[in-house]
């Protein structure tokens, strides 16, 4: 990867309206960054608007990088899926078996 620090964000926004853009993580209206990930010809981007720190444009060396980037940038920016410890089955078996010691109590209650 490398690493450029650019002064404005006019010419971020030209680079950005030659680029095919992939995604873009985070908001300069919530947050203080904002990264859009795209691709001009053969070369992988990240280019990053900052209120708070210098203006970065990022070059990817091949897809992979990108990509894995793109995913640390989401985790970071709090928008990577949720992963549940759990699965669905474990969920509805827990909620099977309080259902149970639900029946079971009211069941004692009554005698």
């Amino acid at each position: 990867m490398e690493e450029i620090e650019i002064s404005s964000w006019l010419t971020l926004d030209a680079l950005k309206k030659k680029a095919d853009i992939v995604e873009t993580v985070g908001n300069l209206q919530t947050g203080h960054s904002m990264s859009v990930f795209c691709q001009i010809e053969e070369d992988y981007l990240e280019l990053v608007y900052s209120d708070a720190a210098a203006n970065v444009l990022r070059r990817y060396e091949d897809k992979d990088e990108f990509k894995e980037h793109l995913e640390r940038r989401k985790g970071d920016d709090g928008e990577a899926p949720y992963e549940n410890d759990r699965d669905e089955e474990d969920y509805q078996e827990e909620e099977e078996s309080e259902e149970e010691e639900l029946e079971a109590e009211d069941e004692s209650d009554s005698y």
